[in-house]
Protein backbone atom coordinates (compact mmCIF):
# COMPACT_ATOMS: atom_id res chain seq x y z
CA UNK A 1 0.00 0.00 0.00
CA UNK A 2 0.95 3.47 -0.90
CA UNK A 3 2.06 6.10 1.47
CA UNK A 4 -0.19 8.69 1.33
CA UNK A 5 1.63 12.64 1.33
CA UNK A 6 -0.83 14.81 3.06
CA UNK A 7 1.42 17.10 4.76
CA UNK A 8 0.72 16.38 8.04
CA UNK A 9 1.27 12.99 9.36
CA UNK A 10 4.66 11.66 8.02
CA UNK A 11 6.66 9.84 10.07
CA UNK A 12 10.09 8.33 10.65
CA UNK A 13 8.97 5.08 9.45
CA UNK A 14 7.60 6.04 6.61
CA UNK A 15 10.57 7.78 5.55
CA UNK A 16 12.34 4.66 6.45
CA UNK A 17 10.41 2.57 4.00
CA UNK A 18 9.87 4.89 1.00
CA UNK A 19 14.06 5.69 1.44
CA UNK A 20 15.61 2.43 1.88
CA UNK A 21 12.62 0.13 0.97
CA UNK A 22 11.39 1.29 -2.16
CA UNK A 23 7.58 2.17 -0.82
CA UNK A 24 5.56 3.84 -2.82
CA UNK A 25 3.99 7.30 -2.08
CA UNK A 26 0.96 8.66 -3.14
CA UNK A 27 -0.11 12.77 -3.13
CA UNK A 28 -3.14 12.95 -1.70
CA UNK A 29 -6.35 14.69 -3.69
CA UNK A 30 -6.36 17.55 -0.86
CA UNK A 31 -2.53 18.20 -0.89
CA UNK A 32 -3.07 18.52 -4.70
CA UNK A 33 -5.30 20.83 -4.21
CA UNK A 34 -3.82 22.89 -1.71
CA UNK A 35 -0.65 22.93 -4.12
CA UNK A 36 -2.70 23.96 -7.22
CA UNK A 37 -5.00 26.92 -4.91
CA UNK A 38 -1.56 28.49 -4.04
CA UNK A 39 0.22 28.52 -7.23
CA UNK A 40 -2.95 30.01 -8.48
CA UNK A 41 -2.30 32.96 -6.04
CA UNK A 42 1.11 33.25 -7.07
CA UNK A 43 0.40 33.27 -10.62
CA UNK A 44 -2.06 36.20 -10.13
CA UNK A 45 0.82 38.46 -8.22
CA UNK A 46 3.37 37.98 -10.98
CA UNK A 47 0.32 38.92 -13.64
CA UNK A 48 0.00 42.37 -11.41
CA UNK A 49 4.20 42.57 -10.56
CA UNK A 50 4.05 42.47 -6.91
CA UNK A 51 7.17 41.90 -5.59
CA UNK A 52 7.85 38.72 -4.20
CA UNK A 53 11.60 37.46 -3.17
CA UNK A 54 13.11 35.02 -5.26
CA UNK A 55 10.17 35.14 -7.73
CA UNK A 56 10.90 38.80 -9.56
CA UNK A 57 13.76 39.53 -7.61
CA UNK A 58 16.92 38.07 -6.65
CA UNK A 59 18.58 36.24 -3.91
CA UNK A 60 20.57 36.50 -0.21
CA UNK A 61 22.56 39.49 -1.14
CA UNK A 62 20.58 40.20 -4.41
CA UNK A 63 17.47 40.51 -2.86
CA UNK A 64 16.73 43.88 -3.29
CA UNK A 65 17.57 43.90 -7.34
CA UNK A 66 14.19 44.03 -8.92
CA UNK A 67 13.80 40.99 -12.36
CA UNK A 68 12.09 42.27 -15.73
CA UNK A 69 9.48 39.67 -16.87
CA UNK A 70 11.86 38.25 -19.32
CA UNK A 71 13.88 37.77 -16.34
CA UNK A 72 11.60 36.24 -14.48
CA UNK A 73 11.24 33.57 -16.70
CA UNK A 74 14.77 32.91 -16.93
CA UNK A 75 15.71 33.26 -13.08
CA UNK A 76 14.56 29.79 -11.68
CA UNK A 77 17.22 28.10 -14.50
CA UNK A 78 20.09 29.90 -13.55
CA UNK A 79 18.91 29.91 -9.72
CA UNK A 80 19.90 26.16 -9.66
CA UNK A 81 22.61 26.30 -12.16
CA UNK A 82 25.05 28.49 -9.76
CA UNK A 83 23.48 26.83 -6.48
CA UNK A 84 24.24 23.23 -7.73
CA UNK A 85 27.93 23.95 -5.87
CA UNK A 86 28.48 20.89 -4.04
CA UNK A 87 31.75 18.81 -3.81
CA UNK A 88 32.69 15.34 -2.80
CA UNK A 89 31.10 11.84 -3.85
CA UNK A 90 27.59 11.03 -4.07
CA UNK A 91 25.26 10.85 -1.47
CA UNK A 92 23.90 7.07 -0.60
CA UNK A 93 20.57 7.07 -2.67
CA UNK A 94 18.64 6.54 0.40
CA UNK A 95 19.90 9.92 1.42
CA UNK A 96 18.91 11.48 -1.31
CA UNK A 97 15.31 9.35 -1.34
CA UNK A 98 14.53 10.78 1.90
CA UNK A 99 14.83 14.01 1.08
CA UNK A 100 12.64 13.64 -1.97
CA UNK A 101 10.04 13.11 0.04
CA UNK A 102 10.49 15.28 3.08
CA UNK A 103 10.21 18.07 -0.35
CA UNK A 104 7.27 16.64 -1.20
CA UNK A 105 5.40 16.53 2.07
CA UNK A 106 6.43 20.52 2.02
CA UNK A 107 5.32 21.42 -1.39
CA UNK A 108 1.98 19.23 -0.01
CA UNK A 109 1.57 21.94 2.84
CA UNK A 110 0.03 23.90 -0.24
CA UNK A 111 2.58 26.90 1.22
CA UNK A 112 5.74 26.69 -1.21
CA UNK A 113 3.93 28.49 -4.45
CA UNK A 114 5.34 26.07 -7.11
CA UNK A 115 3.61 24.17 -9.85
CA UNK A 116 1.98 20.63 -9.13
CA UNK A 117 4.15 19.70 -11.73
CA UNK A 118 7.03 19.81 -10.04
CA UNK A 119 5.76 17.76 -6.69
CA UNK A 120 3.82 14.97 -9.33
CA UNK A 121 7.79 14.82 -10.64
CA UNK A 122 9.63 13.94 -7.64
CA UNK A 123 6.53 11.42 -6.70
CA UNK A 124 6.86 10.04 -10.20
CA UNK A 125 11.13 9.66 -9.71
CA UNK A 126 10.39 8.14 -6.51
CA UNK A 127 7.90 5.60 -7.31
CA UNK A 128 10.00 4.82 -10.52
CA UNK A 129 13.37 4.50 -9.01
CA UNK A 130 15.00 7.20 -10.41
CA UNK A 131 17.32 9.07 -7.93
CA UNK A 132 19.27 12.22 -8.98
CA UNK A 133 23.06 12.38 -8.18
CA UNK A 134 24.03 14.34 -5.46
CA UNK A 135 27.19 15.34 -3.34
CA UNK A 136 27.17 15.01 0.13
CA UNK A 137 29.05 18.16 0.74
CA UNK A 138 28.40 21.78 0.07
CA UNK A 139 25.04 22.29 2.34
CA UNK A 140 25.35 25.20 5.62
CA UNK A 141 22.05 24.20 6.99
CA UNK A 142 20.35 27.85 7.37
CA UNK A 143 19.03 28.43 3.35
CA UNK A 144 18.03 25.13 3.15
CA UNK A 145 20.30 22.38 1.45
CA UNK A 146 20.97 24.79 -1.30
CA UNK A 147 23.49 22.85 -2.94
CA UNK A 148 22.30 19.29 -3.09
CA UNK A 149 18.81 20.40 -3.21
CA UNK A 150 19.73 22.04 -6.40
CA UNK A 151 21.51 19.29 -7.66
CA UNK A 152 18.56 17.08 -6.93
CA UNK A 153 16.29 19.82 -8.86
CA UNK A 154 18.51 19.66 -12.06
CA UNK A 155 16.38 16.51 -12.88
CA UNK A 156 13.13 19.24 -12.85
CA UNK A 157 15.07 20.52 -16.19
CA UNK A 158 15.96 17.19 -17.62
CA UNK A 159 19.57 18.11 -16.33
CA UNK A 160 22.32 16.19 -13.99
CA UNK A 161 22.84 12.79 -13.54
CA UNK A 162 20.64 10.15 -11.99
CA UNK A 163 21.07 6.32 -10.91
CA UNK A 164 18.48 4.20 -12.25
CA UNK A 165 18.17 0.45 -12.12
CA UNK A 166 21.60 0.07 -10.57
CA UNK A 167 23.40 2.48 -13.40
CA UNK A 168 24.59 6.12 -13.46
CA UNK A 169 23.49 7.64 -16.26
CA UNK A 170 22.64 11.36 -17.30
CA UNK A 171 18.91 12.59 -16.17
CA UNK A 172 17.45 13.41 -19.14
CA UNK A 173 18.17 9.53 -20.17
CA UNK A 174 16.64 8.05 -16.87
CA UNK A 175 13.57 10.09 -17.07
CA UNK A 176 13.00 8.83 -20.87
CA UNK A 177 14.01 5.40 -19.54
CA UNK A 178 11.33 5.30 -16.67
CA UNK A 179 8.39 7.69 -18.65
CA UNK A 180 8.36 10.64 -16.80
CA UNK A 181 8.21 13.94 -18.48
CA UNK A 182 10.30 16.91 -17.90
CA UNK A 183 8.33 19.77 -16.25
CA UNK A 184 10.82 22.09 -17.01
CA UNK A 185 11.19 25.70 -14.35
CA UNK A 186 8.65 28.49 -14.18
CA UNK A 187 8.32 30.95 -11.80
CA UNK A 188 9.26 30.50 -7.64
CA UNK A 189 9.32 26.52 -9.23
CA UNK A 190 13.19 26.70 -8.87
CA UNK A 191 13.31 28.05 -5.43
CA UNK A 192 10.38 26.08 -4.15
CA UNK A 193 12.39 22.72 -4.89
CA UNK A 194 15.70 24.14 -2.71
CA UNK A 195 14.67 26.27 -0.15
CA UNK A 196 14.33 24.08 3.01
CA UNK A 197 16.93 21.79 4.91
CA UNK A 198 15.27 18.65 2.90
CA UNK A 199 18.21 16.72 3.41
CA UNK A 200 19.53 17.30 6.65
CA UNK A 201 16.02 16.16 7.82
CA UNK A 202 16.02 13.08 5.31
CA UNK A 203 19.79 11.79 6.52
CA UNK A 204 18.33 12.88 10.20
CA UNK A 205 15.12 10.71 10.33
CA UNK A 206 17.40 7.54 9.15
CA UNK A 207 19.80 8.12 11.82
CA UNK A 208 17.38 8.73 14.84
CA UNK A 209 15.76 5.12 13.07
CA UNK A 210 19.41 3.71 13.22
CA UNK A 211 19.93 5.32 16.79
CA UNK A 212 17.02 3.87 18.31
CA UNK A 213 17.96 0.45 17.30
CA UNK A 214 21.33 0.59 18.25
CA UNK A 215 20.28 1.60 21.47
CA UNK A 216 18.56 -1.73 22.46
CA UNK A 217 21.76 -3.47 21.36
CA UNK A 218 23.62 -1.66 23.75
CA UNK A 219 21.42 -2.94 26.07
CA UNK A 220 21.32 -6.54 25.43
CA UNK A 221 24.85 -6.14 25.36
CA UNK A 222 25.28 -4.32 28.68
CA UNK A 223 23.38 -6.84 30.22
CA UNK A 224 25.53 -9.69 28.95
CA UNK A 225 28.50 -8.14 30.16
CA UNK A 226 26.29 -7.39 33.80
CA UNK A 227 25.92 -11.38 33.49
CA UNK A 228 29.92 -12.00 32.87
CA UNK A 229 30.96 -9.84 35.54
CA UNK A 230 28.27 -11.38 38.01
CA UNK A 231 26.84 -7.86 38.97
CA UNK A 232 24.77 -6.94 41.77
CA UNK A 233 21.33 -6.26 40.09
CA UNK A 234 19.73 -4.51 42.26
CA UNK A 235 20.42 -1.02 40.39
CA UNK A 236 18.03 -2.67 37.86
CA UNK A 237 15.00 -2.79 40.05
CA UNK A 238 12.43 -0.53 38.28
CA UNK A 239 11.58 1.34 41.84
CA UNK A 240 14.90 2.71 42.07
CA UNK A 241 14.54 4.12 38.87
CA UNK A 242 10.66 5.12 39.29
CA UNK A 243 11.45 6.64 42.30
CA UNK A 244 13.97 9.59 40.16
CA UNK A 245 11.38 9.67 37.06
CA UNK A 246 13.13 9.70 34.30
CA UNK A 247 11.74 7.47 31.32
CA UNK A 248 14.67 6.30 29.69
CA UNK A 249 16.47 5.42 32.69
CA UNK A 250 13.09 3.32 33.49
CA UNK A 251 13.14 1.81 30.10
CA UNK A 252 16.59 0.70 29.63
CA UNK A 253 16.82 -0.45 33.41
CA UNK A 254 13.44 -2.65 31.89
CA UNK A 255 15.25 -3.90 29.22
CA UNK A 256 18.29 -5.08 30.81
CA UNK A 257 16.02 -7.07 33.39
CA UNK A 258 14.15 -8.86 30.36
CA UNK A 259 16.92 -9.67 29.09
CA UNK A 260 18.72 -10.88 32.38
CA UNK A 261 15.50 -12.61 33.31
CA UNK A 262 16.48 -16.52 34.52
CA UNK A 263 19.48 -15.27 35.50
CA UNK A 264 21.04 -17.20 38.59
CA UNK A 265 22.41 -13.51 39.36
CA UNK A 266 18.63 -12.96 39.29
CA UNK A 267 17.43 -15.27 41.88
CA UNK A 268 19.86 -14.97 44.38
CA UNK A 269 22.26 -18.23 44.05
CA UNK A 270 25.90 -16.34 43.70
CA UNK A 271 27.63 -14.01 46.13
CA UNK A 272 27.84 -10.77 44.18
CA UNK A 273 29.45 -7.25 45.21
CA UNK A 274 27.66 -5.01 47.49
CA UNK A 275 27.84 -2.36 45.09
CA UNK A 276 29.62 -2.33 41.64
CA UNK A 277 31.94 0.44 39.55
CA UNK A 278 29.87 3.54 38.04
CA UNK A 279 29.95 1.31 34.65
CA UNK A 280 28.10 -1.40 35.65
CA UNK A 281 25.58 0.09 38.17
CA UNK A 282 25.07 3.76 36.21
CA UNK A 283 24.24 1.74 32.97
CA UNK A 284 20.48 2.80 33.30
CA UNK A 285 20.92 6.66 34.12
CA UNK A 286 23.65 6.92 31.45
CA UNK A 287 21.67 5.13 28.94
CA UNK A 288 18.46 6.32 29.66
CA UNK A 289 19.75 9.60 29.52
CA UNK A 290 20.29 8.87 25.90
CA UNK A 291 17.57 7.60 25.31
CA UNK A 292 15.40 10.96 26.60
CA UNK A 293 17.18 12.48 24.19
CA UNK A 294 16.44 10.39 21.29
CA UNK A 295 12.45 11.16 22.25
CA UNK A 296 13.43 14.71 21.80
CA UNK A 297 15.30 14.54 18.29
CA UNK A 298 12.53 11.75 17.01
CA UNK A 299 9.61 14.68 18.07
CA UNK A 300 11.84 17.68 16.37
CA UNK A 301 12.63 15.70 13.06
CA UNK A 302 8.76 15.04 12.48
CA UNK A 303 7.54 18.31 13.60
CA UNK A 304 10.19 19.54 11.26
CA UNK A 305 8.88 16.62 8.39
CA UNK A 306 5.59 17.68 8.61
CA UNK A 307 6.12 21.54 8.91
CA UNK A 308 6.64 24.37 6.22
CA UNK A 309 9.94 25.01 5.80
CA UNK A 310 10.28 27.30 2.78
CA UNK A 311 10.83 31.04 1.98
CA UNK A 312 9.02 32.96 0.69
CA UNK A 313 5.39 31.25 2.55
CA UNK A 314 2.17 31.78 0.41
CA UNK A 315 -1.00 32.03 2.40
CA UNK A 316 -3.65 31.57 -0.44
CA UNK A 317 -6.74 31.61 2.18
CA UNK A 318 -5.35 35.22 3.11
CA UNK A 319 -3.62 36.10 -0.06
CA UNK A 320 -0.46 37.04 1.96
CA UNK A 321 3.17 36.40 1.13
CA UNK A 322 5.58 35.86 4.45
CA UNK A 323 9.15 35.86 4.06
CA UNK A 324 11.29 34.64 6.85
CA UNK A 325 13.94 31.90 7.67
CA UNK A 326 11.77 28.54 7.74
CA UNK A 327 14.18 26.67 5.94
CA UNK A 328 16.77 27.50 8.94
CA UNK A 329 17.87 24.11 10.07
CA UNK A 330 18.56 24.72 13.74
CA UNK A 331 15.86 22.97 15.21
CA UNK A 332 16.86 19.35 14.38
CA UNK A 333 21.08 20.90 14.03
CA UNK A 334 21.14 20.98 17.33
CA UNK A 335 19.14 17.50 18.26
CA UNK A 336 21.28 15.78 15.67
CA UNK A 337 24.53 17.07 17.28
CA UNK A 338 23.28 15.97 20.73
CA UNK A 339 22.65 12.80 19.49
CA UNK A 340 25.88 11.82 17.95
CA UNK A 341 27.33 12.95 21.54
CA UNK A 342 24.89 10.46 23.06
CA UNK A 343 26.02 7.51 20.70
CA UNK A 344 29.42 8.49 21.63
CA UNK A 345 28.48 8.31 25.63
CA UNK A 346 27.35 4.76 25.20
CA UNK A 347 30.24 4.04 23.45
CA UNK A 348 32.77 5.35 26.14
CA UNK A 349 30.56 3.15 28.56
CA UNK A 350 30.81 0.51 26.51
CA UNK A 351 34.33 0.50 26.54
CA UNK A 352 34.59 0.83 30.11
CA UNK A 353 32.71 -2.78 30.41
CA UNK A 354 34.94 -4.08 28.14
CA UNK A 355 38.16 -3.02 29.78
CA UNK A 356 36.87 -4.85 32.93
CA UNK A 357 36.14 -7.83 31.46
CA UNK A 358 39.77 -8.08 29.78
CA UNK A 359 41.47 -7.00 32.91
CA UNK A 360 42.22 -9.48 35.35
CA UNK A 361 42.25 -7.39 38.70
CA UNK A 362 38.72 -6.21 37.74
CA UNK A 363 36.96 -8.82 36.17
CA UNK A 364 36.11 -11.50 39.01
CA UNK A 365 37.94 -14.53 38.18
CA UNK A 366 38.12 -14.58 34.37
CA UNK A 367 40.89 -14.79 32.63
CA UNK A 368 43.64 -12.07 31.64
CA UNK A 369 42.06 -10.73 28.55
CA UNK A 370 39.49 -13.99 28.04
CA UNK A 371 42.42 -16.44 27.08
CA UNK A 372 43.14 -19.54 29.09
CA UNK A 373 46.52 -19.63 27.36
CA UNK A 374 47.47 -16.41 28.71
CA UNK A 375 51.52 -15.52 27.65
CA UNK A 376 51.35 -17.93 24.51
CA UNK A 377 48.28 -15.76 23.62
CA UNK A 378 46.90 -12.41 23.65
CA UNK A 379 43.49 -13.62 23.60
CA UNK A 380 41.25 -10.10 23.15
CA UNK A 381 43.93 -7.26 24.05
CA UNK A 382 44.02 -5.87 21.05
CA UNK A 383 39.98 -5.77 20.34
CA UNK A 384 40.38 -2.75 23.37
CA UNK A 385 42.92 -0.90 20.83
CA UNK A 386 40.71 -0.88 18.47
CA UNK A 387 37.59 0.28 19.97
CA UNK A 388 39.55 3.18 21.46
CA UNK A 389 40.57 4.30 18.27
CA UNK A 390 36.71 4.48 17.47
CA UNK A 391 36.07 6.15 20.05
CA UNK A 392 38.49 8.91 20.27
CA UNK A 393 37.56 9.47 16.43
CA UNK A 394 33.83 9.67 17.79
CA UNK A 395 34.94 11.96 20.75
CA UNK A 396 36.47 14.70 17.67
CA UNK A 397 33.27 13.98 15.68
CA UNK A 398 31.41 15.16 18.30
CA UNK A 399 32.52 18.33 18.48
CA UNK A 400 28.77 20.24 18.21
CA UNK A 401 28.53 21.90 14.14
CA UNK A 402 25.75 24.08 15.50
CA UNK A 403 27.82 26.54 16.99
CA UNK A 404 30.45 26.71 13.84
CA UNK A 405 28.57 29.34 12.28
CA UNK A 406 30.52 31.01 9.54
CA UNK A 407 28.94 33.29 7.60
CA UNK A 408 28.16 34.08 4.01
CA UNK A 409 26.44 36.04 0.82
CA UNK A 410 27.86 38.79 1.68
CA UNK A 411 26.92 38.50 5.35
CA UNK A 412 23.09 38.84 4.67
CA UNK A 413 23.13 35.03 5.70
CA UNK A 414 25.46 35.64 8.84
CA UNK A 415 24.89 32.59 10.77
CA UNK A 416 23.97 29.40 9.57
CA UNK A 417 23.13 25.61 11.25
CA UNK A 418 25.90 23.77 9.53
CA UNK A 419 22.89 20.84 9.99
CA UNK A 420 24.70 19.22 7.18
CA UNK A 421 28.22 18.62 9.12
CA UNK A 422 25.95 17.33 12.01
CA UNK A 423 24.00 14.98 9.74
CA UNK A 424 27.26 13.52 8.24
CA UNK A 425 29.23 13.26 11.21
CA UNK A 426 26.40 11.34 13.32
CA UNK A 427 26.60 9.23 10.20
CA UNK A 428 30.17 8.18 10.93
CA UNK A 429 29.60 8.41 14.75
CA UNK A 430 26.60 5.59 14.37
CA UNK A 431 29.16 3.49 12.02
CA UNK A 432 32.14 3.45 14.61
CA UNK A 433 29.26 2.52 17.18
CA UNK A 434 28.12 -0.97 15.47
CA UNK A 435 31.69 -1.93 15.45
CA UNK A 436 32.26 -0.98 19.51
CA UNK A 437 29.16 -3.02 20.54
CA UNK A 438 30.53 -5.91 18.58
CA UNK A 439 33.67 -5.58 20.14
CA UNK A 440 32.10 -5.80 23.70
CA UNK A 441 29.55 -8.78 22.53
CA UNK A 442 32.40 -10.71 21.23
CA UNK A 443 34.15 -10.32 24.64
CA UNK A 444 31.03 -10.71 26.51
CA UNK A 445 30.70 -13.51 24.96
CA UNK A 446 33.55 -15.33 25.30
CA UNK A 447 33.26 -14.27 28.73
CA UNK A 448 30.23 -16.11 29.61
CA UNK A 449 31.83 -19.53 27.84
CA UNK A 450 33.80 -19.24 31.21
CA UNK A 451 31.35 -19.28 33.65
CA UNK A 452 29.54 -22.36 34.86
CA UNK A 453 25.86 -20.44 35.80
CA UNK A 454 22.62 -20.21 34.27
CA UNK A 455 22.92 -16.82 32.72
CA UNK A 456 19.11 -15.13 31.70
CA UNK A 457 17.03 -16.29 28.65
CA UNK A 458 17.91 -13.69 26.62
CA UNK A 459 21.58 -13.25 27.58
CA UNK A 460 21.80 -17.21 26.30
CA UNK A 461 19.75 -15.87 22.95
CA UNK A 462 22.26 -13.29 22.27
CA UNK A 463 25.04 -15.36 22.90
CA UNK A 464 23.52 -17.66 20.17
CA UNK A 465 23.08 -14.97 17.93
CA UNK A 466 26.54 -13.97 18.17
CA UNK A 467 27.94 -17.59 18.20
CA UNK A 468 26.58 -18.12 14.96
CA UNK A 469 29.11 -15.25 13.62
CA UNK A 470 32.20 -15.50 15.70
CA UNK A 471 33.55 -18.64 17.46
CA UNK A 472 35.25 -18.72 20.94
CA UNK A 473 38.70 -17.82 20.95
CA UNK A 474 40.29 -20.75 21.86
CA UNK A 475 43.62 -19.81 20.11
CA UNK A 476 44.68 -16.52 18.48
CA UNK A 477 43.75 -15.85 14.69
CA UNK A 478 43.17 -12.60 13.15
CA UNK A 479 40.94 -10.43 14.87
CA UNK A 480 39.91 -8.30 12.38
CA UNK A 481 37.50 -10.73 10.52
CA UNK A 482 35.29 -11.54 13.46
CA UNK A 483 35.54 -7.80 14.44
CA UNK A 484 34.35 -6.90 10.81
CA UNK A 485 31.54 -9.86 10.55
CA UNK A 486 30.00 -9.18 13.82
CA UNK A 487 29.82 -5.53 13.38
CA UNK A 488 27.66 -5.96 10.47
CA UNK A 489 25.78 -8.29 12.44
CA UNK A 490 25.16 -5.48 14.32
CA UNK A 491 23.99 -2.99 11.48
CA UNK A 492 21.61 -6.11 10.55
CA UNK A 493 20.43 -6.46 14.40
CA UNK A 494 20.93 -9.99 14.46
CA UNK A 495 21.42 -10.17 17.76
CA UNK A 496 18.78 -7.62 18.97
CA UNK A 497 16.44 -9.70 16.80
CA UNK A 498 17.24 -13.05 18.30
CA UNK A 499 16.82 -11.46 21.72
CA UNK A 500 13.27 -10.44 20.76
CA UNK A 501 12.40 -13.43 19.28
CA UNK A 502 13.24 -15.16 22.59
CA UNK A 503 11.99 -12.44 25.40
CA UNK A 504 9.62 -10.46 23.36
CA UNK A 505 9.86 -6.78 21.90
CA UNK A 506 12.02 -4.57 24.16
CA UNK A 507 10.90 -1.20 25.62
CA UNK A 508 10.78 2.31 23.29
CA UNK A 509 10.54 5.54 25.39
CA UNK A 510 8.92 7.19 22.92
Amino acid sequence: MAIKINGSSLTIEDVVQVARHGAAVELSADALGRIKKCRGMLEKKITAHEIMYGVNTGIGEFSEVVLNDEQVKQFQRYLIYNHAAGIGKPCPIEHVRAAMLSRINVHAKGCSGCRPQITQTYVEMLNKGVTPVVCEKGSVGACGDLSPMSQLALSLMGEGESFYKGERMPTKSALEKAGIPVPGLEARDGLAAINGSNLITGMGCLELYDAERWVKQAEITAAMTLEALMANMKPYDTRLHELRGFKGAITTAANIRSVTAGSDLITGKLKVKVQDAYSMRSTPQIIGAFRDHLAYARKQFEIELNGVADNPIFLAESDTVLTGANFQAMPISMPLDMVGAGVTMVCVLSERRLNRLLNPALSVGLPAFLTKGAGMFSGLMLSQYTADMLIVEQRILSTPSCIQSIPAAADQEDFVSMGMNAALKTRQILDNAHSVLAIEMIAAAQAVDFRDFSVGKGTRAAHAAIRKVVEHLDIDRPLFIDHNAMSEAVIQCKVLDAVQNEVGELKSSW
